[in-house]
């Protein structure tokens, strides 16, 4: 089989003293077996077994006092990975200076935003969240957590009013836009000239057919590889991507070119 140039476009990682707690939540919340113990020696690894060349790490603030410290970590790790990690930064809406979390992580040469209102317990369309839309809209991408039949925190729905309110917002939704409610993600954004989804946490559930009615449905050009780093396997994640058959083209568009463009890489 051809080899590809791969980025892994969904990454959560935590400091190493905490990093296996906050795995097991992450679990827990999920009712999930996790793969992987959240370190960045262990995803560093692990990528290098599957083949993937880059990785995008990112982690999401519960209080605003987490913020300045995420993302200081996670700008430490880009610079100590050397090429091979792309940096989002955390924002929470509850902090008191949004516009001076955003430009101190822009500063720390991080490339985005990563929020997930279900851990956040802030839903998406939430009038305290416009306030990072605000500042973002037009200038980085959020990579967002889309859907969970249990909460009504990310649905399709919420996160499409907010793109209604901000149409010049780059979002990337992640799990195919809607975890556990594909469908509605598909109704929602397919079609939307900023939207993008990712495949992570998504291939346990879905059939090869579903997934490839998904993809269709976006535009190759639109969709991301990644694994949910330390939920699932990358091995195991990437052996389900090549298993659906798609074209040399499609494969280089998802695996590595949508994200690049997006990101300018």
């Amino acid at each position: 089989m051809k080899k590809y140039s791969i980025i892994d476009a969904h990454c959560h990682i935590y400091p190493d003293k905490i990093a296996e707690k906050a795995s097991l939540g992450t679990g827990n919340f999920y009712n999930v077996r996790m793969a992987y113990d959240g370190k960045i020696s262990t995803l560093d690894t692990v990528a290098a077994r599957a083949g993937i060349d880059r990785c995008l790490i990112h982690s999401v603030a519960t209080t605003p006092k987490q913020v300045a410290s995420i993302n200081a970590f996670i700008a430490e790790e880009v610079k100590l990975g050397a090429g091979r990690f792309i940096g989002f930064g955390a924002l929470h809406p509850d902090s008191e200076d949004i516009k001076g979390d955003v430009e101190n992580l822009l500063s720390l040469g991080l490339k985005g935003v990563k929020m997930h209102p279900d851990i956040q317990g802030i839903a998406a369309d939430d009038p305290r969240c416009m306030r990072i839309y605000d500042e973002i809209a037009g200038k980085i991408p959020l990579l967002i957590h889309s859907g969970d039949s249990r909460y009504k925190m990310s649905n399709p729905e919420q996160i499409g009013r907010v793109m209604d309110l901000y149409p010049e917002m780059t979002v990337i939704a992640a799990h195919f836009g809607g975890y556990t409610v594909w469908d509605r993600a598909v109704e929602c954004y397919a079609g939307r000239r900023n939207v993008y989804v990712d495949t992570c946490s998504s291939f346990w559930k879905l059939t090869n057919e579903q997934v490839i009615s998904y993809i269709n449905a976006y535009g190759a050009d639109k969709v991301l590889f990644g694994t949910d780093y330390p939920m699932w396997d990358a091995s195991s994640e990437l052996e389900r991507f090549f298993s659906l058959g798609l074209s040399d083209r499609e494969n280089e568009m998802i695996l590595h070119e949508n994200l690049e463009k997006l990101l300018g890489l």
